[in-house]
């Protein structure tokens, strides 16, 4: 077997190409991240007349969904990696069937009843969901079979994220703005889906050509895959034996679910804290807005001190802006946009740091397992990721369901009471905020630093 390929991966500076085609991959992903996390739940509540507890259970399943076919994804990339030398197929596939779903999912009217608008809304995200994985989990390995480099690995992710923060800001407040346009709820939803659903599909299509430059750079022989069932529970295995990959997800899954509920919360608390459902894209710019700023200084940051203390850094202001959101119960007002900025400062860290630190843990783990199961860890990762961010629309929906939440159709008019209202800010803030200090514990145990990584590029290159 070939070992040349190793030493240039660990030498090379990755192409601005590969960097830009790789970064709007995530167009896509900050849109099926950002939209139903934000819309889909209020949709259910407050247009199609869903109960809080059962449009909790709609979102929960389609990402429980998730959670099964995730790790089935992963290993059959693995597969398809080792028969044809790419992971593209699976996520050229995604890209062209997820817009048809998304807006599948948008387009359910209220005149068919609360019981059938949500089994349709439910199938039809099922479908997003599926089309997602088939993209998302190939695509989160591409960066370890990119490059070798410690720093180059920072670098992509974090351009990664820049575009991520503003496909966060482009979802979050343009589509809210998309379903105002027509003036009617209905075909409002429906605009909203057609154009995010397309928005997301041509941004998965451009990054999937990263795959042929990955698929460049592995230059040594891929060990044919075992069977699918095999190497499907091999993901498993991996979780087991690799400390760092358990400690890594186990901080993100925690903070995807705090961020989850933030971002699910965000729409309620534009329309009943803040008195003006359209607040909800102010809020968005602030969370976005200093994110944009932030992600290049993250990367920086890391650079100076490494990933695990910078990602450190960001939990912990995180943590503290999310919690000062809780005075909100008592004081309502406009002050809650600089906590959310400062949250949004924080939170670009959260998404590119950990982002960065994956390919660092599938590359430790090579040492013993060989290349070529990149999908095995990204099919568990982004389960984990997924199983996050739904169960925090999941506990916004049971804390509106404790609190006496009201839910009603398109053009009816509400009053919330205000055990309700309280229930969305405690959502929004003290929440996250208990969420993202357990995520400290976890963090604590991730073991790799940088002087690993570089002594893994070095022993490669002797080999």
């Amino acid at each position: 077997m070939s070992t040349d390929a190793r030493p240039e991966r660990a030498a090379v500076r990755l192409s601005a190409r590969t960097v830009v085609n790789y970064a709007i991959g995530s167009l896509g992903t900050g849109g099926y991240s950002t939209l139903p996390g934000l819309v889909l739940t209020y949709f259910l509540t407050d247009n199609l007349g869903v109960a809080a507890l059962a449009a909790g259970i709609i979102v929960t399943t389609a990402k429980v969904w998730d959670v099964v076919i995730d790790p089935l994804i992963g290993a059959a990339s693995d597969r398809q990696l080792a028969r044809t030398g790419s992971r593209r197929g699976f996520m050229v596939i995604g890209a062209v069937t997820l817009p048809v779903f998304f807006a599948l999912t948008f387009a359910v009217p209220p005149s068919w009843g609360p019981v059938a608008s949500a089994i349709c809304v439910l199938l039809a995200f099922l479908g997003t969901a599926t089309a997602f994985s088939l993209f998302q989990v190939p695509y989160v390995a591409l960066p370890a079979e990119l490059t070798r480099s410690y720093d180059e690995r920072t670098r992509l992710l974090g351009w990664r994220v820049v575009v991520l923060t503003a496909a966060i800001l482009l979802f979050g407040a343009g589509g809210p703005m998309l379903r105002r346009a027509t003036g009617d709820p209905v075909t409002g939803y429906l605009l909203m889906g057609i154009v995010a659903g397309v928005a997301i599909g041509v941004g998965m299509l451009i990054a999937s050509r990263t795959a042929d430059a990955a698929a460049q750079a592995i230059t040594t022989e891929i060990e044919p895959a075992p069977g699918l069932r095999t190497q499907y529970l091999s993901g498993f295995r991996a979780l087991r034996r690799s400390l760092p990959f358990r400690a890594l997800l186990g901080t993100f899954l925690l903070q995807a679910l705090a961020t989850g509920t933030m971002l699910a919360g965000a729409q309620y608390v534009a329309t009943w804290v803040l008195h003006d459902e359209a607040a909800v894209e102010v809020l968005f710019v602030a969370l976005v807005g200093p994110a944009l700023i932030a992600t290049p200084a993250w990367t920086v940051i890391a650079n100076r001190i490494g990933k695990e203390r910078s990602f450190l850094a960001a939990s912990i202001l995180f943590l503290i802006a999310s919690a000062t959101i809780t005075f909100a119960v008592w004081a309502p007002g406009a002050w809650i946009y600089a906590s959310v900025a400062v949250a949004g400062i924080a939170y670009a860290g959260l998404q590119s740091l950990p982002m960065a630190m994956l390919p660092d843990v599938i590359s430790h783990d090579e040492r013993t397992t060989g290349p070529g199961q990149a999908g095995t860890f990204t099919g568990i990762w982004t389960a984990g990721e997924t199983i996050g961010f739904a169960l925090g629309a999941t506990a916004v929906a049971l804390m509106l369901a404790a609190t006496g939440y009201v839910s009603s159709v398109a053009g009816a008019s509400t009053v919330q009471p205000d055990a309700a209202v309280a229930g969305i800010v405690l959502s929004f803030s003290i929440l996250p905020a208990v969420l993202m200090a357990l995520s400290l514990i976890p963090l604590a145990r991730y073991s790799l630093r940088r002087h690993d990584i570089d002594e893994l590029a070095s022993r490669s290159f002797e080999e």
